[in-house]
């Protein structure tokens, strides 16, 4: 599909990039957060089988069959971006209905059967409706502002002037969050600067949106809205620092808030390495192990954080997600940085 797709798309983008369509962070996000709650959910049936006498396949199986979905999804919704063929989304639609009802169907048995909200599979499987729920949402706003089904003319896009311009090789805008959180976009970049030395033609010219008169006439109409407000207060001056707030204001904001959240997931792993020690040490003093009752298989959030690789692969994960926003922090404020000294 997608490669049928993409025959009436790439006919004025010059580069190997792709259209963002509408909401294409928030289901990158909401994807990675699906695919985590399966880790969750696949390492809860895990747990929760190796305390029985006899394996139950039921307990994780049909999770690891919903991360290798969710992981065809992403990876789908990546090649009709890339086309821009977005009458290929209504089968990524189909597929979130359907996903919502059977959890949501699964979610109600667990009510009747007296579930408490207690058990880790419980919320477990109320937080996976919820993100079902936002992902449908997400693909009834694209075909809100595409207008591509049940509307008679279709919105077409046009791709942004960078990428009809083959001078513009930095694409960092214009990748997908994937590739922006681990600069993979730049692997072509570094592989010819590894054969021979980059000069300036290599390197290519910056996007409009980075160039220095368009940070310039950013800061200005932020500033002239300053002098208006000015105008009505005789006793105030106009604030330099306010218009370079306006202006810039967001994405300060913003590596702050990566800032924050990298610095809070550094708790991550101190608690992380307690518990496994303390595992460890109850694994050792406590030799027999007590098997679980079939009919009542349900693990608690603090049982479950109990077992050792649990909390080694959540370290492992913990540390990966500190170094991304340590690292999108770090080029955040560069570069908003650069773009604030040009314009003043």
């Amino acid at each position: 599909f997608p490669g049928w797709g993409s025959q009436s798309s790439k006919v004025q983008i010059h580069h190997n990039t792709w259209l963002h369509f509408p909401g294409h962070n928030l289901r990158w996000i909401l994807t990675f957060t699906l695919l985590f709650v399966h880790v969750c959910e696949i390492a809860e049936g895990i747990v929760s089988d190796t305390q029985m006498k006899s394996r139950h396949l039921h307990l994780f199986l049909p999770a690891v069959m919903g991360f290798v979905a969710a992981t065809v999804s992403i990876v789908y919704y990546h090649n009709i971006e890339t086309s821009n063929f977005p009458k290929l989304l209504l089968a990524l639609f189909l597929y979130w209905i359907m996903a919502f009802v059977t959890k949501t169907i699964k979610l109600v048995r667990y009510c009747q059967d007296g579930v408490p909200f207690s058990q880790l599979r419980f919320c477990i499987t109320g937080i996976m409706v919820i993100l079902y729920g936002l992902l449908m949402a997400v693909e009834i706003n694209v075909i809100r502002v595409r207008r591509y089904v049940f509307f008679m003319n279709p919105q077409k896009v046009k791709p942004p002037e960078d990428l009809q311009d083959l001078g513009v090789r930095f694409l960092q805008p214009f990748v997908n969050l994937l590739s922006k959180a681990t600069y993979w976009w730049m692997n072509t970049l570094i592989i010819s600067a590894h054969k021979k030395p980059v000069d300036l033609k290599a390197i290519g010219k910056l996007p409009i949106a980075m160039r220095a008169l368009t940070n310039y006439v950013h800061l200005k109409e932020a500033y002239e809205e300053q002098k208006k407000k000015v105008a009505e207060q005789p006793n105030r001056s106009p604030s330099i620092w306010l218009a370079m707030y306006s202006a810039f204001g967001r994405p300060i904001l913003l590596s702050s808030t990566f800032r924050y959240l990298a610095d809070l997931l550094g708790f991550a792993g101190p608690l992380c390495i307690s518990g496994i020690v303390q595992g460890f040490q109850n694994t050792t003093n406590n030799t027999n192990t007590t098997e679980k009752d079939p009919s009542n298989s349900y693990l608690s959030s603090e049982e479950f954080l109990r077992n050792v690789y649990v909390l080694a692969v959540l370290l492992f994960l913990a540390l990966i997600l500190q170094r991304t926003f340590l690292q999108a922090s770090y080029y955040v404020t560069t570069e908003t940085g650069i773009n604030l000294r040009g314009a003043l």
